[in-house]
């Protein structure tokens, strides 16, 4: 072992003891080691759920993979960003014995979970080239001693010098391969140090694997198994459908107007901006910081250091925009992205799948806009044959970015374009994309269609969109002049439509296969089958009506009518981000770290006043209510008691804190009842649900002991059932005027707060 690697710098004696221990022991006790620490039934994988990870239930397949690898089988996962995948290896390193390896090859996202899953009480660390060396032999120290149960490796770092030789040593139960796709040289995103994982296999054989990925299609998938040594793997595919995630694609034209009035409805929000060039993220994010708004930009030319700190300054919401390269974003686990804009076109839907994948992990409402132009498919293409690819792959990519063409320019459902893309069947609109929400009427452009086709006969068959426009409305350019396209009879043909409406309808044209385009001969149009039916048979030829980009632009922003509720519940959302980022920043870390905005959105809807209530919002686990749940808990009751002082009433409970800060003052309840206008009954049916709720009332205080023994002995010879919200109209009858009604149901709530505690 090679001591003089300062990340290698452990003491070789513990190495070789550990090595001697492990491969002397019999594979009984190996196995044994590797038992669960509970039986294999519902129960303790629910209690970890909520404990650790502050949920009630599973997600769709979450369950089924957990089981899976609790019975020491190995399997692939497919599942959409923010659908859960980690959840699937993190909750069964918590039942087994050992430590799970998890290889990821982003190091931002290492840590952010590592800091997620320390935030959540779980003992987990990463090792890659960001930490030092003494960090990185405090780890290993810690995994020797048990203290951890997962940790992260860079691929990189997992086969550098030695470093596989000390897992070796370890007591791993459980190996995740994140980012399985990039094993495979048919997958997007192809890294070929991802290939050396089968010799990780090959060194822990009895233990199970789980390959994750959130983009795969049948190729890639079956690749991975392969290079993974695991073909017979159980294959979970979840669905990849994103509801939350409105899909919108805009014309290509004045985009950064178009930006600067999206951004005017997203203040405080964070968003992402993909540009194509690195010059472009950088005069994009110029262009934005001097409109107002807290923008950077990232691509790889920037140096390491400065691209970790950009990062880090979105990442903990210091800056609210990134423009960036695909460069930034993969592996980013901010679950409060809003909204990404696509400024240019991807390079397949693989990339913008996962790239909008990146908004809305928290699983609320996002919003995603893609900016499309015919010269963005020009150079994507360009830039396809000027790549150094083989002749096969390039015509791969062909194939895909004609695929992302047909999507942009698509009429139906946007989603389900997207979805059968990977091989989903959608049985509906979706209802939540621009598509849908603003379909476009139907006319017949078969005179139209006649009129474009007829300039590209007559030019035979040599022009290109922009020439072909010009032609169409009649524009003396210097192309339509020096080739003669002026004499042509169908030049200014179209002079009564605007140029972008033409272009709408030619492109129309094109995804419908009208016309054909021939990308190797400078993207001139060309005829087919088709085309000449249509031109000589007159056969119809139904497109959208076509819009300017302002029309769609303007009916797809419109503003809705404000509701005082609807702006209140914004408000308290706004108080509840305040509140996090205050937090996140007096302890160095992400706002998403202390709460998502998801949970923060659950305390917004259930606008909870207990702490019982608070136990109940979603992510809110018992590490996190013990670190931040009363200061939430405080600022709600806060902020609804004084809104309804204002005369917006958000929660009825509220009233009952009134009652309880009276209480606390040491009023006795017939005098909260008088302090406050209502029945004592009223006032000791607040008390009793307050108790129910977890706060503290000592009922004894409220009223005499004896009273409180003598209402509950009748109560039980009257069969009244104190398990459950108590029936007083019995007693009553009873007592006669012996006891006053309030005294009745103070003492019965009293016994069915302590039934319901127990």
């Amino acid at each position: 072992m090679d001591c003089s690697n300062g990340n290698l710098c452990v003491k070789k004696g513990i190495v070789s003891y550990l090595n001697r221990i492990w491969h002397a022991s019999p594979i009984s006790s190996k196995l044994n080691y590797f038992t669960l620490n509970t039986t294999l039934n519902s129960e303790p994988k629910f209690q970890l759920l909520k404990r650790y990870f502050g949920f009630d239930h599973f997600r769709p397949l979450q369950e089924e993979v957990i089981d899976t690898l609790l019975q020491r089988k190995n399997c692939l996962v497919l599942m959409p960003t923010g659908g859960g995948k980690s959840v699937c290896y993190q909750l069964p390193a918590m039942l087994l014995d050992g430590i799970t390896l998890v290889v990821s090859p982003l190091i931002a996202l290492m840590k952010d979970q590592v800091e997620n899953l320390r935030a959540n009480g779980i003992p987990a660390a990463f090792i890659n080239s960001s930490i030092s060396n003494q960090e990185q032999n405090a780890i290993w120290n810690q995994c020797w001693k048990g203290d951890l149960k997962l940790l992260y490796l860079a691929p990189e770092k997992l086969f550098s010098v030695g470093v596989l030789d000390t897992v070796r040593a370890l007591p791993v139960s459980l190996l995740a391969i994140d980012e399985s796709h990039c094993i495979s040289s048919w997958g997007h995103d192809f890294r070929p140090e991802y290939r050396q994982l089968s010799q990780v296999r090959s060194y822990f054989p009895d233990i199970p694997v789980v390959a994750l990925t959130a983009t795969a299609d049948k190729v890639t998938r079956k690749d991975i198994l392969g290079q993974l040594g695991i073909p017979d793997a159980e294959v979970f595919i979840s669905s990849f459908d994103r509801p939350n995630l409105s899909l919108t694609v805009l014309p290509g034209l004045e985009r950064r107007q178009q930006i600067t009035r999206f951004l005017q409805t997203k203040r405080g929000q964070s968003g992402i901006i993909y540009c194509l060039s690195r010059k472009g993220t950088e005069d994009l994010s110029a262009f934005l910081v001097r409109a107002g708004y807290k923008a950077n930009y990232y691509h790889a030319g920037i140096e390491a250091e400065k691209r970790a700190k950009v990062q880090e300054s979105f990442i903990r919401d210091e800056i609210q925009i990134m423009c960036a390269t695909i460069a930034f974003g993969m592996g980013i686990d901010k679950s409060n992205i809003r909204w990404v804009i696509h400024f240019n076109l991807p390079s397949n839907l693989e990339s913008y799948y996962q790239e909008i994948g990146r908004a809305g992990r928290d699983g609320l409402p996002s919003e995603t806009i893609l900016y499309y132009a015919y010269g963005d498919i020009m150079t994507r293409l360009d830039m396809i044959e000027k790549s150094e690819a083989d002749e096969e792959q390039k015509e791969l990519r062909r194939a895909k970015l004609n695929r992302l063409k047909q999507y942009s320019e698509a009429q139906i459902c946007r989603r389900r374009i997207l979805l059968s893309y990977f091989n989903e069947e959608a049985k509906e609109d979706c209802g939540n994309c621009d598509v849908c929400l603003h379909p476009r009427k139907r006319v017949d452009a078969t005179i139209l269609a006649q009129k474009a086709l007829s300039a590209i006969a007559r030019t035979r068959e040599a022009v290109s969109m922009t020439s072909l426009v010009d032609i169409l409305r009649g524009q003396r350019t210097a192309v339509t002049v020096k080739n003669g396209f002026t004499e042509i009879p169908t030049f200014g043909a179209g002079r009564d439509l605007r140029a972008e409406i033409w272009m709408d309808y030619i492109m129309q044209m094109l995804n419908s296969g009208v016309m054909d385009i021939a990308y190797d001969e400078g993207h001139v149009f060309k005829l087919n089958p088709l085309s000449y039916r249509v031109l000589k048979e007159g056969e119809k030829v139904l497109l959208a009506e076509a819009q300017t980009f302002r029309e769609r632009r303007d009916e797809m922003m419109a503003a809705a009518p404000v509701n005082p509720k609807v702006e209140a519940t914004k408000q308290m959302f706004e108080m509840l981000r305040k509140l996090r980022k205050e937090l996140a920043d007096k302890e160095n870390v992400a706002a998403y770290i202390i709460f998502s905005d998801a949970t923060l959105n659950s305390m917004v809807e259930e606008k909870p006043i207990s702490p019982a209530a608070m136990m109940e919002v979603q992510g809110m686990s018992q590490s996190k209510w013990s670190k931040y749940g009363k200061q939430f808990l405080k600022a709600i009751q806060e902020f609804l008691r004084d809104k309804q002082s204002e005369g917006t009433k958000l929660n009825s409970g509220i009233t009952q804190l009134v009652s309880f800060e009276l209480y606390q003052k040491g009023m006795g309840l017939e005098e909260i009842a008088a302090n406050r206008k209502l029945s004592p009954g009223t006032i000791a049916g607040h008390l009793v649900q307050l108790a129910k709720n977890g706060e503290e009332i000592r009922f004894e205080l409220l009223m005499s002991p004896d009273k409180i023994k003598i209402i509950t002995e009748m109560a039980k010879k009257l069969g009244i059932n104190a398990d459950e919200q108590p029936r007083i109209q019995p007693l009553m009858e009873h007592f006669g005027d012996q006891f006053q009604s309030w005294e009745l149901r103070l003492a019965m709530g009293s016994v069915w707060v302590k039934n319901g505690k127990g």
